[in-house]
């Protein structure tokens, strides 16, 4: 039989990403964390965890049993609660990709904030290939991120598909027009959105029809990307959710790049009897989407 505290140290190391770090989310020392692992890998005959200098990563093994654990540990706490009579508290752990527009999360945050305390929303944001790792590691139920052809490993839902648009100034002397050619930006510097999944697509675009432009800031942030494109620095490419005062988005022409994006759900994630804060996030898209 294995001991409850022995898979709430082996979540808290997947959760944590380190066994210091484990351990005082555990409120137990180093060694004795490190004591309870190593017993859980000998009642189970398997390796959970692969062990470096840097880091620690989950074996094969490490990815079966999280997924159970985390169900495990939910109707441990929901047997708790009702025992004891009080309210069940659900917690959803969100990824969201870095470029979804911020002004679309804040929205949801506000919508979801009646459900709460009763259901919490944990939000990690990263990069396409940070959250398909959290997903993984089981750290993360679910990620509001891109949907690739090519791979369907986890379970998967798609909300929408979008395309791309340059983002110009209101002042700017193109701003009025629908469609922008590539050439006719040859003189216009451009923004870097560090964060932006076609970074090479795009530079080869504009290189591919002889435009090289001046870059007079790169950035992860897409508010302050928009403020120096708002203010006259230069202008980007975007997905279409962008929408932002003072800032016009008119098209690209051929470029005709997309992104189907939806929730990407790990597998220990169960999608049925779906938490309320999936389906207002779910409901807070449906409306930005009909308000385009």
């Amino acid at each position: 039989m294995i001991d409850r505290y022995l898979l709430r140290y082996f979540l808290a190391v997947i959760d944590q990403g380190n066994f210091s770090k484990a351990a005082a989310a555990c409120n137990v020392s180093q060694p004795t964390l490190s004591v309870g692992i190593v017993k859980l890998e000998t009642a189970l005959g398997r390796t959970l965890f692969n062990r470096t200098n840097r880091r620690v990563a989950l074996t094969e093994a490490g990815v079966r049993l999280a997924e159970h654990a985390r169900k495990i540990e939910v109707e441990f706490a929901l047997a708790e609660r009702a025992i004891q009579g009080t309210s069940a508290v659900t917690t959803l752990r969100l990824g969201v990709l870095a470029s979804i527009p911020p002004d679309w999360i804040a929205r949801f945050l506000i919508a979801a904030a009646p459900a709460r305390p009763a259901h919490r929303v944990e939000l990690v944001e990263g990069r396409e290939r940070d959250l398909a790792e959290q997903l993984g590691r089981g750290r993360i139920d679910v990620a509001l991120t891109i949907l690739r052809a090519d791979d369907d490993r986890l379970p998967r839902e798609r909300l929408f598909t979008e395309g791309y648009a340059l983002a110009v100034s209101t002042d700017h002397p193109l701003a009025s027009r629908g469609v922008i050619a590539a050439s006719e930006l040859a003189d216009n510097p451009m923004i870097v959105r560090r964060s932006c999944e076609l970074l090479a697509e795009t530079s080869r675009f504009f290189t591919a029809r002889g435009v090289r432009p001046s870059f007079l800031a790169r950035t992860h942030d897409e508010t302050r990307a928009l403020d120096y494109v708002r203010a006259g620095l230069g202008v980007t490419v975007m997905p279409d959710g962008y929408r932002a005062p003072g800032i016009a988005r008119p098209r690209l022409a051929d470029f005709e790049f997309t992104r189907d994006i939806g929730l990407i759900y790990a597998a220990h994630a169960d999608r049925h009897g779906e938490q309320p804060i999936l389906r207002i996030l779910k409901a807070s898209i449906d409306g930005f989407l009909h308000a385009a």
